[in-house]
């Protein structure tokens, strides 16, 4: 019994390829065409979860980088000064895009949770190359040259700790069972 109806459990999981949306939605296609009528589809666990928050993506990732302005905008009381880390984000947010599609992967809970810690991580890279800037700024450098010498000083610091959270992702990517 579910929601005390008579039911019957049908658990699955979407082919390589296909997204779990799109496999519930065939699902529900099948019962429509198929079965009488009287006979309905109702989703449980993180089925259930999907089907009634799904397509929200865009608006967690608004509100992530609304976020991240108005933290930054209170950090540096300024409100110019958070836009030089935001224009990092979106083209980390196209990238990962771009690498999910080159790969075949799909867009599901586990890639939008990394999208929020890439936000996160590329934030924190930013932010430290321009507080570096603005110290260099603060001697008297130019815009450019400060930038420069803010984003060379960090280099070494970013590499190092994205490549540490590289290589400690790689026994999760390549784990079994």
């Amino acid at each position: 019994r579910f929601n005390m109806f008579t039911a019957a459990k049908i658990g699955g999981e979407a082919a390589p390829g296909y997204s779990s949306g799109e496999a519930m939605r065939v699902m529900e296609q099948i019962v429509r065409n198929h079965l009488p009528s009287d006979i309905g589809v109702e989703w449980s666990g993180l089925s259930y979860q999907e089907k009634h928050v799904g397509g929200q993506t865009g608006l967690v990732l608004a509100l992530a980088f609304l976020f991240v302005f108005l933290f930054l905008a209170a950090q540096y009381e300024s409100w110019s000064v958070p836009v030089a880390v935001i224009l990092s984000l979106p083209v980390a947010g196209i990238g990962a895009y771009l690498g999910i599609w080159i790969c075949g992967l799909e867009n599901n809970i586990y890639f939008q949770i990394a999208l929020i810690m890439l936000i996160g991580l590329l934030a924190k890279n930013a932010i430290l190359i321009v507080e570096f800037a603005l110290e260099r700024r603060r001697t008297g450098m130019s815009i450019v040259n400060a930038a420069i010498q803010g984003a060379c000083a960090r280099l070494r610091p970013i590499l190092m700790t994205s490549i540490a959270l590289i290589v400690g992702l790689l026994p999760l990517m390549f784990s079994s069972g």
